[in-house]
């Protein structure tokens, strides 16, 4: 059996421009320690291999300490580790890739043209390739693994979908036909795993979030592989998190956000939608009786006016009888159901009154 740690798209050295210049530069420090982690990992559990398959830089611009820090997490990893450069750290002679010394046990694919490295323990090839620019033609079109290579891996950045793509489109047809075991991929920041004729084909999404569009725990996949079966669980490097929450708040503001809110955020990047019908909140404030609480907080104002939004209820129309039916819905609901029915309202007086259609 191989035990292999699966990771992808770290993104060390993001920008983080939403957060403030000296949380950004901590959170890059973060970042760095996800490779720790990763090394860590793989001691624990006593991986043979440790695939990156791609974006492990977010752009060509690495700072020297990054690169020093990868250098010498991957040069004490116990496990074998194979690298595949993505469209934002693409190989070149001036990445970073190029540049730095390579430890002994770091393999880095650096050619669109796909490799094999064999290795004889574990008895194990393992292909690749590399993006050498910001797009990539599909690669994996017409390669076929070698039969007599044994359990044959693949670890590549890479964008497996049914419609055109310009970062390695890879089909279900060249997976079906690569006779490969398994395929590592990176490039989608959701994980996904499925089954393709005989390959496993997983993606294990990000390794940590770094926006609203990347919520919740992030991680890599642990893989135990032999001729059999392949095995596959997530693995939390226990980054902080993203999380979005909507609250429906009434008279108490705080009171409302603070009996919503779960157990242990203060390391979470935190933004709270505020939803019902009520005053507008002095958001200023309460920001400032919340911020201890997270790492970041945004406040958005999602609230409608108490009165505005039914005053038009008893009308003998269309727009009274759609009020009516709305709010019959909101009187007997529980809170997310209520705000759902408030800004269905909302949506319907403004597009009936032609005025401009609110964001929910």
């Amino acid at each position: 059996m191989i035990r292999i740690l699966h990771a992808a798209d770290l993104h060390l050295d993001s920008p983080f421009a939403a957060l403030r210049p000296e949380q950004a530069t901590a959170r890059r420090r973060e970042q760095r320690e996800l490779i720790d982690r990763l090394v860590q990992t793989c001691a624990e559990k006593d991986c043979q291999l440790l695939l990156l398959a791609g974006d492990l830089f977010d752009s060509d611009h690495v700072y020297p300490e990054t690169v020093d820090c990868l250098r010498k997490s991957l040069s004490q990893c116990g496990a074998q580790v194979f690298i595949s450069p993505g469209n934002h750290d693409f190989y070149s002679p001036w990445s970073a890739y190029a540049a730095a010394d390579r430890p002994d046990n770091v393999h880095i694919f650096s050619t669109q043209a796909i490799r094999a490295v064999k290795l004889a323990e574990p008895a194990v090839t393992v292909y690749g390739a590399a993006f050498t620019g910001p797009k990539s033609p599909s690669l994996l079109t017409g390669f076929r693994a070698d039969p007599s290579d044994g359990l044959s891996l693949m670890v590549i950045h890479g964008d497996i979908s049914s419609g055109p793509s310009d970062y390695n489109r890879i089909s279900v047809e060249d997976v079906r036909d690569s006779g490969l075991d398994y395929l590592a991929l990176g490039h989608i920041h959701r994980e996904s795993l499925r089954r393709v004729g005989k390959t496993t084909v997983a993606i294990p999404g990000c390794a940590m979030g770094r926006g609203f569009d990347e919520l919740g725990e992030k991680g890599a996949f642990y893989v135990e592989l032999d001729r059999e079966s392949c095995r596959v669980s997530p693995v939390c490097l226990g980054a902080r998190q993203y999380r979005i929450l909507r609250v429906e708040i009434d008279g108490d503001p705080l009171k409302s956000i603070l009996q919503a809110l779960p157990a242990q955020t203060e390391r979470d990047i935190c933004r709270i939608l505020l939803t019902g019908n009520t005053e507008a909140p002095d958001l200023k404030r309460l920001e400032a009786a919340l911020r201890s609480r997270f790492y970041s907080l945004e406040l958005v104002d999602q609230t409608l006016p108490p009165l505005e939004l039914w005053s038009a209820i008893d009308e003998d129309s269309l727009k009274g009888e759609f009020l009516r039916q709305l709010r019959l819905i909101y009187d007997n609901s529980e809170a997310d159901r209520r705000s759902n029915a408030a800004h269905a309202a909302a949506l319907g007086l403004a597009l009936m009154e032609g005025r401009e259609v609110p964001e929910c």
